[in-house]
């Protein structure tokens, strides 16, 4: 059966409109019903809307019999590490403000996959029944027992390193600074003041152009930018130039040690051929953080992540997290410039649009066009062509050896898409 309301990572939308109180209620209701009415742990994001929907996922959890326990503002990585029989973020992630939605754990802090969310939707109209109503506790302290975690098992001494945090307004805004500078950094944050209504907004892991601004007119070792719920984060170098999710990664393989590591369909050809000269295992997959992590868990890895900026270390950790896949960055460094550190990397340009369409539904053309780009490249780029599994939009991504030729391939794949789906 084909899911409905999950995407890519979660239940999204905007609120009012694609995800309404209704919707998220039912969806607790669900949740606790599937997972045997037994305890949720829920945190959220820094949205305005955040309150009502946490408080209507609660009351479906509570209406099914099960005891929903809400821990406020929190990141989704911690909401994971924390997870009880089940837990819960109220979330809509990198998306804009008006978004928001939930994303949801197993009990031991592991995404759901395609099968479980869809008996989760196959329980949305299930009718209440007449047994005694659950119950809604609050707790204060998850915050503290995330921040010692991640500062115990994933810090650093960082004594003289100067950093700029962006936290994207959201869920890192209190935490990740202060996690900075109890490892002994200098660490002035921007975009940390949440107000319900700022989060990824002109900032974050999605839009690097404030950090960058900052770095270059200050004096800093490099910057870091989570997203609204801290489960990403990319970086910039000390002259403001952006570092992406596969030249982190390339960082830290080489730096950690490991023999293998998970990605995505999106990630670069460098990245690839780097691995290969190291003789470390790449295993990719498909697009989605939650598909790197259960190719970890398959192949017994434990790193992984992908270009977007999810990273994933699953020694002591569950899921891909902001702030310990930052602090371990910077352990990486050992001395080096970002830029330094990140040279390793040789990738290949990349060109990427974003097309609105009216169905995300590939036609046969494309298919076709995309077989033939593909075999014709041999090796030499790629064409990758998939529907977006948040956004209305078919993404579109060429790569190639030099940088006109994957603008060109990406033009005419662009213009193919929006004859086909526009």
């Amino acid at each position: 059966m084909a899911r409905k309301f999950f995407g890519t990572d979660g239940v999204r939308g905007v609120v009012g409109k694609d995800l309404t109180v209704d919707l998220v209620e039912r969806l607790g209701r669900a949740a606790a019903i599937w997972s045997g009415r037994g305890r949720v742990f829920v945190g959220r994001d820094t949205r305005a809307s955040g309150v009502e929907l946490e408080e209507a996922f609660a009351q479906g959890v509570a209406t099914a019999g099960g005891n929903a326990v809400l821990a406020g503002v929190l990141p989704t990585p911690a909401v994971a590490l924390l997870s009880l029989d089940l837990g819960a973020v109220i979330s809509a992630s990198h998306n804009p403000p008006e978004y928001n939605g939930v994303k949801l754990f197993d009990g031991e802090g592991q995404k759901l996959s395609d099968e479980s969310e869809e008996q989760i939707e196959a329980l949305l109209d299930e009718p209440i029944a007449s047994r005694a109503a659950g119950q809604i506790d609050h707790v204060r302290i998850a915050p503290d027992s995330y921040f010692e975690h991640i500062i115990e098992r994933f810090g650093s001494d960082l004594t003289g390193l100067r950093v700029a945090l962006d936290c994207a307004n959201g869920a890192y805004s209190d935490i990740a600074p202060k996690a900075f500078e109890r490892l002994g950094a200098k660490v002035d944050a921007v975009a940390a003041s949440p107000d319900g209504t700022n989060i990824n907004d002109g900032c974050g892991a999605t839009d690097l152009s404030l950090l960058q601004a900052v770095v270059a007119e200050g004096d800093y070792d490099l910057g870091i930018a989570f997203d609204g719920d801290g489960d990403r984060m990319l970086a910039v170098d000390a002259e403001g130039e952006s570092v992406d999710g596969d030249q982190i990664l390339a960082v830290l393989a080489l730096d950690l040690g490991v023999d293998l590591v998970a990605v995505t369909v999106m990630t670069n050809l460098g990245f690839h051929r780097l691995m290969g000269e190291h003789r470390i295992k790449v295993v990719t997959t498909a697009v989605g953080d939650r598909y790197v992590l259960q190719a970890l868990r398959k192949e017994g890895g434990i790193l992984g992540g992908e270009q977007s900026g999810h990273i994933m270390y699953l020694r002591d950790h569950v899921t891909g997290d902001g702030l310990a896949a930052g602090l371990l960055l910077c352990a990486a460094i050992k001395g080096r410039t970002l830029r330094e550190a990140v040279s390793v990397l040789q990738r290949y340009p990349q060109a990427k649009e974003n097309v609105p369409v009216v169905t995300s539904e590939l036609t046969v053309p494309i298919l076709q066009e995309v077989e033939r780009l593909n075999e014709e490249l041999q090796g030499t780029g790629r064409v990758l062509v998939r529907p977006s599994g948040t956004e209305p939009v078919v993404r579109v991504l060429a790569e190639a050896e030099t940088r006109r030729e994957a603008d060109d391939l990406c033009g005419t794949m662009t213009a193919l898409v929006r004859r086909e789906l526009g």
